[in-house]
């Protein structure tokens, strides 16, 4: 297999990775010299190494328009590092990130909350009332004004208020885990956006170079058959 010597590691790749200094974007051009001043459009390095600088770049870049990186910009570096997804590791964190009570209060809040909830508690109430006033006369457990069903509902209000505060508080929660989880996600789609229009700047780069090596070597070819064409001539 044939290989390449990296102008910036002095290391061996095989020569399917060499990339060209002329074929390399300007700004990351710009960041390889800072660590390798002498590295210039002769030189050649890997394609490994020249992601490296990518990614080091796109983080130079963070820096300077966010400021420092947060927690959340370098998880969406280590994330393309990686070549791992974002929503479903946030997903699975968001689960594991709620408690028993703050489950619970969810359901208490979505059953509170429903239709089904109301009709059944409407029932129970209207039972209560026929129970002690028509079949009991009045003289049942709870007669009028129903003193023992205005302590029930008493109750049920007073434990109901704050189980539905803790359901809103969990909702901002969520709301605010959603907010984070969408910034990382389009953090990482533009990165991956700008990646992506780098590896075909490259591309297109390296096509560019390969039809100039080509019209070279056509020229040189021509110019070995007219010198051949005027050997035979002067003879």
């Amino acid at each position: 297999m044939k290989t390449f010597q990296s102008d910036i590691s002095g290391k061996d790749f095989p020569v399917s990775e060499k990339v060209s200094g002329k074929t390399i974007r300007h700004s990351v051009l710009k960041q390889i010299q800072k660590d390798h001043p002498g590295f210039s459009h002769s030189s050649f390095m890997a394609l490994d190494e020249l992601n490296y600088y990518r990614e080091k770049y796109m983080s130079e870049f963070l820096s300077k328009e966010i400021g420092e990186l947060s927690e959340l910009d370098n998880r969406v570096l280590s994330s393309m590092k990686n070549n791992e997804t974002i929503t479903d590791k946030l997903d699975g964190e968001e689960e594991r990130a709620a408690t028993l009570g703050a489950r619970v209060a969810d359901k208490v809040a979505s059953f509170g909350g429903s239709w089904k909830f109301i009709i059944m508690f409407g029932l129970f109430i209207l039972v209560w009332i026929i129970a002690n006033v028509v079949l009991l006369v009045n003289r049942g457990f709870d007669p009028y004004p129903f003193i023992l069903l205005n302590l029930i509902l008493s109750c049920i209000a007073s434990i109901q208020a704050p189980v539905i505060m803790m359901s809103q508080n969990r909702q901002e929660e969520k709301d605010r885990e959603r907010a984070k989880k969408d910034y990382m996600i389009n953090l990482k789609a533009e990165l991956e956006i700008r990646n992506m229009r780098e590896e075909i700047d490259h591309f297109i780069m390296g096509q560019q170079q390969e039809l100039i090596e080509l019209q070279e070597v056509q020229i040189e070819m021509m110019n070995d058959i007219l010198k051949h064409v005027e050997k035979k001539a002067d003879k």
